[in-house]
């Protein structure tokens, strides 16, 4: 199997033991969602879509309430968020988006983790040619029949509906659309009695840089140290597959 797959082993088993990580990152969300447009869910999609995908990683109930009351508190400040972009090593773009309370901090340890890695931090907009933000909505796929959703969708703004695994070897559902289709699709979906796993916001890559899995042990000592950084919401590459 080699250094590159038992490195990857690792890397899975890091995942399963980030749940702490997944739960302050949600809670960034929810606290954002209820800074922006207050805190009924009923009334504030952000929000209504940060406790769902508090649900897909099991945060318990009383950490999204306590996260909800805590930013309903006039004098909790809220967060600022920013993005990231740079090369790793081997030419593999990468893209962080970040949720930060001070940002003088979160640039310096950011730039640090490039650094000590090899790659090198970018300007803003630099790969605006590489990454392009979609909507992505996951659910289990149960009973539906996809085909037949798929035509329901179309009028909000479809673009792909196709099936992906989990870490599982589970088959999960993923409907993907334009940016600027969030709502919509959201709305249809739960019209249609979807119960999504998640949805968010996500960086596609348009193009992809291929490496040998030796090279992806390189850049990969990368991404671990950004994920593991409190002020990281999500982290995006074009290596490819």
């Amino acid at each position: 199997m080699g250094r590159a797959f038992e490195f990857r082993k690792e890397r899975k088993f890091k995942r399963w033991a980030k749940m702490a990580v997944q739960f302050t990152r949600i809670g960034k969300e929810i606290v954002m969602a209820v800074k922006d447009n207050g805190p009924n869910p009923d009334t504030n999609s952000r929000l209504r879509t940060a406790i769902q995908n508090s649900k897909a990683v099991n945060m318990p109930k009383d950490r999204v309430d306590a996260a909800i009351k805590r930013a309903s508190n006039k004098d909790e400040n809220g967060y600022e968020e920013h993005v990231y972009e740079g090369y790793a090593q081997h030419g593999v773009a990468i893209l962080i988006e970040t949720a930060t309370d001070n940002t003088n901090r979160t640039v310096a340890n950011v730039r640090s983790y490039f650094n000590k890695t090899g790659g090198t931090l970018g300007k803003t907009g630099s790969l605006d040619f590489i990454f392009n933000r979609k909507s992505i909505f996951r659910f289990l796929p149960a009973e539906k029949d996809l085909e037949e959703l798929e035509f329901e969708l179309i009028d909000a703004g479809l673009e792909e509906l196709y099936l992906e695994a989990d870490e599982e070897g589970n088959d999960i559902a993923v409907v993907q659309t334009a940016f600027e289709d969030f709502g919509k699709m959201q709305k249809a979906l739960e019209d249609l009695g979807v119960e999504m796993k998640s949805a968010k916001l996500e960086r596609i890559s348009l193009s992809t840089t291929p490496i040998t899995e030796e090279q992806a042990v390189d850049v990969f000592k990368l991404i671990d140290k950004l994920e593991e950084d409190d002020d990281v919401q999500a982290v995006y590459h074009n290596m490819a597959d």
